[in-house]
């Protein structure tokens, strides 16, 4: 069958047409980093059509949206690609010498993890009190207020999740 087809176009008339402009909201949605979603959408309606000219559509709108996703996840990839003449010169970039080397941001991230575990691990009351104090800075008085308790309740419940946080966190060889 060919595009020139009457029946050909027919199809793509009622079946991929219609679905464009809720496509093309969808990956501006989905994906907003996308350069040009329109180029997207156009790819996709001639591909479906030419998928048509091969096999059975079954669900056209179903294709048309998953060859969308596909292009536009291959064109997000792409842009993530970087060339090695770019980074060549390593050493020359402030980037280099100044960030946190991969090992060290590994370390903290693996420590906020074991931080967030010994949190977690702490009776509701006690990791609500010590969230809203030590995360959130707010006073005795105000935690107190904020969860109708009593100011010493406060006090003891963040006294309570610091002890409890340090034990857990030297049981996980952190100071």
């Amino acid at each position: 069958m060919s595009h020139d087809d009457p029946d050909s176009a027919r199809w793509f008339a009622e079946e991929l047409k219609p679905h464009a402009g809720e496509l093309r909201a969808w990956l501006r949605n989905r994906y907003p980093a996308l350069t040009d979603p329109d180029n997207i959408v156009e790819e996709a309606l001639v591909r479906a059509w030419q998928t048509r000219d091969r096999e059975a559509v079954e669900s056209p709108k179903a294709l048309l949206y998953t060859l969308a996703r596909n292009l536009a996840l291959d064109e997000l990839r792409r842009r993530q690609i970087v060339t090695i003449d770019a980074v060549a010169e390593m050493a020359e970039l402030s980037v280099y010498a100044d960030g946190a080397t991969a090992a060290e941001a590994a370390a903290t991230n693996q420590e906020l993890e074991i931080l967030t575990k010994a949190i977690q691990s702490l009776p509701e009351r006690c990791r609500q009190v010590l969230t809203l104090r030590k995360i959130y800075g707010l006073s005795q008085k105000e935690i107190a207020a904020q969860l109708g308790i009593a100011e010493h309740t406060v006090e003891a419940q963040v006294g309570l999740g610091m002890r409890r946080c340090t034990q857990f966190l030297a049981k996980h060889g952190l100071p």
